[in-house]
């Protein structure tokens, strides 16, 4: 099956008419996208945009073999300024099948939104599933379909519907995920592309012609990172980035190493704000024990955060007593990094672990407070040498140091 993308953006396209944004301002080249639409074996289009036959003509296609347009966005009645030659656009009633005479089989898919999905399957079996923006399949999602071969959705705006997916089984590791219905709200340039790896989605050009079922689709392109590390100072957003590298996958483990601190209001404020941001389906660890979680089986894992792991750690051995700090917590406490960084080295399990970036500021007045200063920046590179990838976040806006 093959399948050509005419336009990837959102329904108002990318850069945005008029719109001063900083985004829609560096939209250009190959970021510049129209509204999205999709056309499959030339015979089926989905979602009818703006100038359809001017795309497809710069996409090397005709549209005078499409026998079939469906309509997917949340908007009653026809869509308006249909080409001459094109059937009239419908759309399928949720749960209902349409057999096309070229062989393809359509099935409008629920949503939790306003608008329909649809799950194409081609006359050879390979099976696409398209959303419509803003969009999530309903619960519960069609198990018994199996994976697909690609899957074409709004990751960046609903990530959950991605993980949603995953869960149910209709994506897996080699489905091609492909994102579209980009708007002016996504980073530009690199930053999309590098978001998108993490999601194990990916995004293409306006025009850009795949074969769904022909993975890999870039034997050289960047997998899914195993490890990563997120630096930043205080309330640099490192946070929210490490949320949103495992905000497309389900069953997300957070690792909360600080643990609680039930006489100390703010702290629990912070607390709260955290969890009200993590999606539902995580499950909270509060531990500092993270060697057992590295070492078993299982979901991905969030640690938040490795200074503060470092900091209950020299509790325990007495870190910030001079004496025993010379006598035993030094070597105790090098050891304890060590156990930490094999069994980070030796995980199965995509990790992202965030932790603050020290150092750059003035030196600490306190012989304790230059011990944690210099030990989280070993604990920082030790971590970073294991993990595929590296990133400094300041003011809400990712460096990518690896």
């Amino acid at each position: 099956m093959e399948l050509t993308l005419l336009g990837t953006a959102a329904p108002e396209g990318l850069p945005r008419a008029d719109c001063p944004c900083a985004n829609c301002s560096t939209a250009v080249g190959a970021e510049t996208r129209a509204a999205t639409s999709l056309l499959v074996d030339g015979t089926l289009l989905l979602d009818l945009t703006p100038g359809p036959a001017f795309a497809a003509a710069r996409a090397g296609h005709s549209l005078t073999g499409v026998r079939q347009v469906l309509l997917s966005h949340p908007h009653e009645g026809p869509a308006l300024g249909v080409p001459a030659g094109l059937p009239a656009p419908v759309r399928v009633p949720d749960g209902q099948d349409l057999a096309l005479i070229s062989g393809h089989r359509v099935r409008a898919v629920a949503l939790d939104s306003p608008g329909t999905g649809y799950l194409v399957t081609g006359p050879e079996g390979a099976r696409l599933l398209y959303l419509p923006p803003g969009a999530a399949p309903a619960a519960p999602a069609e198990q018994e379909v199996g994976e697909c071969e690609a899957a074409v959705l709004d990751v960046v705006g609903r990530p959950d519907a991605l993980a949603r997916l995953r869960e149910a089984g209709l994506v897996g590791a080699s489905t091609d995920v492909l994102a579209v219905h980009l708007d002016d709200t996504v980073p530009p340039g690199r930053e999309l592309h590098r978001r998108l790896v993490a999601a194990g989605a990916r995004a293409v050009p306006d025009g850009t012609t795949v074969t769904v079922g022909a993975y890999p689709w870039d034997p050289e392109a960047p997998g899914v990172p195993r490890r990563t590390l997120v630096l930043g100072g205080a309330r640099s957003g490192k946070s929210v980035e490490a949320e949103r590298r495992l905000a497309a996958w389900p069953d997300v483990v957070y690792v909360a190493t600080a643990g609680s601190r039930s006489d100390d209001t703010d702290w629990a404020s912070r607390i709260a704000a955290h969890r009200e941001r993590r999606p539902s389906s995580w499950r909270t660890e509060e531990t500092y024990d993270l060697v057992p979680l590295l070492e078993a089986e299982g979901p991905p894992l969030l640690v938040d955060c490795l200074s503060l792991w470092l900091t209950r750690t020299m509790d325990e051995i007495g870190a910030w007593d001079d004496s025993l700090w010379a006598k035993r917590g030094k070597a105790e406490l090098g050891a304890r990094r060590e156990e930490l960084v094999a069994a980070l080295r030796g995980t199965r399990r995509t990790v992202v672990n965030v932790s603050n970036e020290t150092g750059q500021g003035v030196v600490p007045a306190s012989p304790s407070g230059r011990r944690f200063r210099d030990e989280l920046g070993r604990l920082n590179a030790a971590v970073a040498g294991e993990s595929e990838h590296v990133l400094l976040v300041v003011a809400g806006l990712p460096t990518v140091l690896r």
